[in-house]
């Protein structure tokens, strides 16, 4: 048996397929998410599980739960570009993240290591920006550095003093709002962008806005003070019938913008990046160079180290390929000490797509169970046994309850647009009619929204299906978290815990147990070559 910490472990799915080998004992887990501990404790009752990767002390966990010879692990990577654009945000903290994950494998020094990410995790797209603590890898001519930049302030905007101020990290602090002040302002600002969502922004967070105005609405100072005061002046001036929403809108805007600049400026200084270049062309910029996350790890655990490094691979592996019903591209990097006398290598696919299992191969069986509402009901749902036919269904089926066989309520536009759509259709398929007051640009709105899945092909990336408003191939209703679960290979023996909203984050979540099986399967052929390792 080989030892595993599991890194990032979420519910437990890369465990879980680890697990099933009969090849590995996972010893230590780590996963921040109390939600999530809850149901890995569940399922791995002989697993100690830790919260906060970041306060890991290897040694200590080495010495009492003894050495171990395999790190695994997911860690969110969300590449810069995409937190700079979604988030307001110049550094992604999960980047850091990464670099635990790294720390880890550094400190533990296992004989091999499995990391599982997006497919596009070697992209420009997820990068790390160049910090003080990395200019000695820049060295290294296989860190391929590009120039990116961070764009911290339209031009509309601009005011005399902005470069000199974003320079000055104390000053930067003292014009930043506490968090909720700039949270409750950017929800009104976002909601503006449609006027249904604006007027129950303002209605629903009333309250909280009135107690805010009174500490801005007096404020002095220069540029940036003065937007803050507009800003809360102005919300109080439209709660009192003297300012319309379109007016409103735009005497918020200055503010929240200075603010993410300011929150910019403060996170480049927090995470000592290396800026080359203060550009006041187009708006205020900043050039900071960067490289891929991939480089970064090749080059710390392999490059670096020599003789006493990792040999590395990457391969984008789709689930389909080894018994998922889904069609889930996972971006997979694995790495064998350099005195292991092997390379490393893949599983290789178990099917094709002509052979690909289905929707229906995971869920058609569960079409008579009547799910229920709420996770206070869930007290298993009776099901036959499994047959003697053999199928995904028969595999999964495990257990003499169905838990987490839970939906949400249907209200009566969706039930309207669940009835519309065919199986593979999706919200673009509906009448003009039926797209109406949900999304403020229909067209925009994912393939994956409002997805009746199709009963004979295998799904797309499982998400939070809740929130995607996933529909069962036949049945006028949303797709249950058990059933979701079937998808991602979960077996029915597998719980999940939580409020309805956690157990579907946590099934999306999660790496197919049976693709992560093949994956430990291989590796553990490997491992085995080391002389005095056998099964």
């Amino acid at each position: 048996m080989y030892n595993v910490v599991d890194l990032f472990a979420g519910a437990g799915g890369l465990s879980l397929g680890f697990q099933q080998t009969h090849r590995y004992c996972i010893k230590a887990a780590f996963e921040h998410n109390p939600a999530m501990q809850e149901t890995y404790r569940r399922n791995h009752p002989n697993t100690v599980v830790y919260g906060d990767v970041r306060c890991a002390d290897y040694a200590v966990l080495q010495e009492e739960l003894g050495p171990i010879d395999v790190v695994i692990g997911g860690p969110p990577c969300q590449g810069f570009s995409n937190a700079n654009r979604q988030k307001n945000t110049a550094v992604s903290q999960n980047n850091a993240l990464v670099k635990e994950y790294i720390r880890a494998v550094l400190e533990i020094r296992p004989k091999a290591f499995v990391m599982e990410n997006v497919s596009m995790l070697k992209s420009d797209v997820h990068r790390f920006f160049l910090s003080q603590q990395d200019l000695p890898l820049l060295e290294s001519a296989a860190l391929k550095v590009q120039d990116s930049y961070i764009r911290l302030l339209d031009s509309e905007y601009m005011f005399a003093g902005a470069a000199e101020l974003i320079q000055n990290p104390a000053a930067v602090q003292l014009l930043l709002w506490p968090k909720e002040d700039y949270q409750l302002l950017n929800v009104i600002y976002k909601a503006a962008k449609s006027s249904t969502k604006l007027s129950a922004a303002l209605k629903k967070h009333k309250k909280n806005l009135l107690k805010t105005v009174s500490r801005y609405a007096e404020m002095g100072g220069g540029r940036i003070e003065a937007a803050g005061r507009q800003a809360f002046i102005s919300l109080r001036e439209y709660y009192e019938g003297r300012l319309t929403e379109d007016e409103l809108r735009d005497r918020i805007a200055p503010a929240v913008m200075y603010q993410r600049m300011l929150q910019q400026a403060a996170e480049i200084a927090a995470n000592n990046l290396v800026v080359d270049e203060y550009s006041l062309k187009d708006g205020l910029r900043v050039k900071i160079r960067s490289f891929s996350v991939y480089d970064y790890l090749k080059e710390r655990l392999d490059n670096s180290l020599g003789a006493l490094g990792y040999k590395i691979e990457a391969r984008v592996l789709s689930a389909a390929d080894y018994g998922a019903p889904q069609k889930r591209m996972r971006f997979v990097i694995m790495g064998l000490r350099k005195d292991i006398p092997d390379e490393v290598q893949f599983p290789l696919p178990q099917y094709d797509p002509s052979s690909y299992r289905t929707v229906r191969d995971a869920i058609s069986d569960l079409e008579e169970t009547a799910p229920v509402f709420d996770v206070l009901d869930d007290a298993g749902r009776p099901i036959s046994a499994a047959s003697q036919t053999g199928g995904l269904n028969n595999e999964l089926r495990d257990s003499d309850l169905l838990r987490n066989h839970i939906i949400t309520r249907t209200r009566k536009t969706s039930m309207d647009r669940f009835k519309a759509l065919k199986q593979g259709e999706n919200f673009h398929a509906l009448d003009q009619s039926l797209m109406i007051n949900t999304y403020t640009d229909p067209s925009r709105t994912q393939n994956t929204i409002y997805l009746r899945l199709d009963y004979d092909q295998p799904c797309g990336t499982v998400v939070n299906v809740r929130k995607s408003m996933w529909v069962h191939p036949v049945l006028d209703r949303a797709l249950s978290i058990r059933e979701a679960a079937r998808l991602q290979t979960f077996p029915d023996s597998f719980v999940f815990t939580g409020t309805k909203d956690q157990q579907y984050q946590q099934v999306g979540n999660a790496v197919p147990p049976i693709m992560a099986r093949a994956v430990a399967e291989c590796l553990a052929e490997q491992l085995d070559k080391i002389d005095g390792a056998h099964s």
